[in-house]
């Protein structure tokens, strides 16, 4: 039997506990970072950096980190962000899914729905 091909649009993506955020005076998402480490601690130190970083999401960024509560596939997300933002989402799902890849790809998310497999091959 051949192996069940995964699509992107069926992950079910969550924000990742780890990070707090917050909605900002003009109703924008800001993830909370806060900087750890003895690299981050010599740069507050020396060139006072701040302890948390705040990165603040744009309007559409905003509305699809709000839409990521761990129950709605990249799809449904797509057709919320369709709804609202009609064709200035255009093209809508090569960009949603960057801007999820992304989001993943620096740990701000997780897939709820997505086995994790460890370098040997097991699942865990």
């Amino acid at each position: 039997m051949a192996k069940k091909k995964e699509n992107f649009v069926d992950y079910i993506p969550k924000r990742n506990a780890l990070y707090e955020w917050e909605l900002n005076s003009r109703n924008l998402a800001e993830v909370l970072v806060i900087n750890r480490g003895l690299y981050n601690r010599i740069a507050q130190l020396l060139f006072k950096k701040p302890k948390i970083s705040r990165i603040e999401l744009d309007e559409m960024g905003s509305f699809i980190w709000q839409e990521m509560d761990g129950r709605k596939t990249v799809y449904e997300i797509g057709t919320a962000v369709k709804a609202k933002f009609g064709n200035k989402a255009e093209p809508l799902y090569e960009r949603l899914c960057e801007y999820i890849q992304i989001l993943h790809n620096n740990r701000f998310i997780v897939y709820e729905n997505k086995k994790r497999v460890k370098k040997n091959g097991a699942k865990y």
